[in-house]
């Protein structure tokens, strides 16, 4: 069964957690959609300077939440701090919530959802530096690679991919998972 899945993502995003996933995904004949508030190209940063180039398939203002079957959001330190204060961002992410669709974030993606008041009451990991603000967003934050939580998926950092895209596209073949906050 064909998929389609969103990658939500703007300038200064990790490249490795959106080029990993993305390529994961495609490996499973479904397709990935770069969205961002930008057309054109976003820049990755990549060992401490920015890195390549990739190119947005649908900006954010045009993007419909109900074309895909599940998001992933990248960290980076940049990329989800400007995201975070993007109005169009934050409903694109809670649709996918309130119609219990896949989600993935790794590293400081989540800063995106705690934004986006969708962390209650969840079971999340996340790169350390943000485990206060998820824990005073509501969410029960602990020290694992990988953990899932009816059908939201977060890591902490790059080195957590594999574990990362093997739950994520697991939790994409499951389907919608609803979570009692919905």
């Amino acid at each position: 069964m064909e998929r389609k899945i969103a990658i939500l993502a703007t300038h200064g995003f990790e490249e490795s957690e959106l080029r990993s996933p993305m390529e994961y995904i495609e490996q499973q004949g479904w397709v990935a959609e770069i969205v961002s508030p930008e057309a054109g190209n976003i820049k990755s940063w990549a060992d401490k300077n920015w890195g390549m180039e990739y190119n947005v398939d649908v900006v954010l203002k045009d993007a419909n939440p109900n074309n895909y079957d599940a998001l992933v959001l990248p960290g980076g330190v940049m990329n989800p701090d400007k995201l975070r204060m993007d109005e169009n961002a934050l409903r694109f992410v809670k649709a996918f919530f309130e119609e219990g669709k896949p989600v993935a974030a790794i590293c400081h993606g989540p800063q995106t959802l705690i934004s986006a008041d969708v962390v209650r009451g969840r079971k999340m990991t996340s790169f350390p530096s943000i485990k206060d603000d998820l824990i005073n967003a509501g969410a029960e934050w602990v020290d694992e690679e990988v953990v899932a939580d009816h059908g939201l998926v977060t890591s902490r950092t790059p080195a957590d991919l594999k574990a990362f895209n093997e739950k994520m596209s697991e939790e994409i073949r499951e389907g919608k998972h609803f979570h009692a906050s919905y």
